[in-house]
């Protein structure tokens, strides 16, 4: 299952590309949430699926913001001030925030020596892999660190708070909130056309259904129930995938230094995710449909 997600969050960074030379990247990201959270919307109330209770909704707006809203609009402006590569290694470094903050505050989920061990060396193969150039404004480093940050708190507090809620409910609320958000922030601060024929459609289309609505229902699916962990070492995938798929498609350039960088990252997440031997004592908490 986290091998699909993978692919499709992998293959999405093609659709992005595109996408942004089609529309501002904040209102691609506020289309594409839009288009994610309605059709779940549809699919909840085909299904019955509850209205979300006071109490739990104020954390839907709190991950709605952190992972939705806040992180795209990190990225987008992060973008603009340093490289792509070193943007995508400072979000990407999500696992070990995630790990770290597990913790402290997950029960059952401890940080090894094995698991740093296998984080640190696939987030170096991604760095490697991304052909990393440092450089550019301090302040947008911190912004591109803060993204990954953001994403991580958002899925300890999914994980700490919400076990208990249906996937297709979370994710439908925390979507919406937070595309309303990227909206807002488009409408006040971006500037330029959007160009609208098939094409660009389509990406809206493939970025909203395929990448957000049934991506992310899949991710909270395995989030449920596996360590933040080593769930979020094989996220390291989604920027490999999506190299690979910018040589297939957009016909880019696959170097040997990429090339070695996949492999650590392949490293990593083995051994984060292989047995060490030892018994280990976890939490197993089930998820609800």
């Amino acid at each position: 299952m986290i091998g699909v997600l993978c692919t499709i969050w992998g293959f999405n960074w093609v659709i992005m590309k595109l996408g942004n030379g089609a529309f501002p990247p904040v209102l691609f990201a506020a289309y594409r949430f839009l288009v994610g959270g309605l059709v779940l919307l549809l699919i909840a109330y085909y299904k019955k699926v509850l209205i979300p209770n006071k109490r739990d909704f104020k954390w839907f707006v709190v991950c709605g913001f952190l992972q939705t809203t806040y992180f795209n609009i990190a990225i987008q402006i992060s973008l603009n001030w340093i490289s792509a590569g070193l943007t995508s290694v400072l979000t990407y470094s999500m696992p070990f925030y995630l790990s770290l903050m597990a913790h402290f505050f997950i029960p059952g989920e401890k940080l090894t020596t094995r698991k740093t061990v296998g984080i640190v060396i696939g987030i170096v193969g991604l760095f490697i892999a991304m052909d990393v150039h440092l450089g550019g404004a301090f302040w947008a480093l911190i912004l591109a660190l803060t993204s990954g940050i953001s994403w991580a708190l958002s899925n300890v507090i999914i994980k700490r708070k919400l076990q208990h809620c249906n996937n297709i409910q979370f994710t439908t609320w925390q979507m919406v909130i937070g595309a309303v958000g990227l909206l807002l922030y488009s409408l006040f601060f971006e500037h330029g056309a959007s160009h609208w024929n098939m094409l660009p459609i389509f990406y809206v289309l493939f970025a909203g259904v395929v990448a957000s609505s049934l991506a992310f229902v899949l991710w909270y699916h395995i989030l449920s129930n596996t360590e933040a962990s080593k769930a979020s070492i094989s996220l390291l995938l989604v920027p490999v995938i999506g190299i690979l798929s910018g040589v297939l498609v957009l016909h880019e350039t696959l170097k040997l230094m990429t090339a070695i960088g996949i492999v650590c990252v392949l490293a990593g997440i083995w051994i984060v995710n292989s047995k060490s031997g030892k018994p280990a004592v976890t939490a197993s908490v089930n998820s609800s449909y």
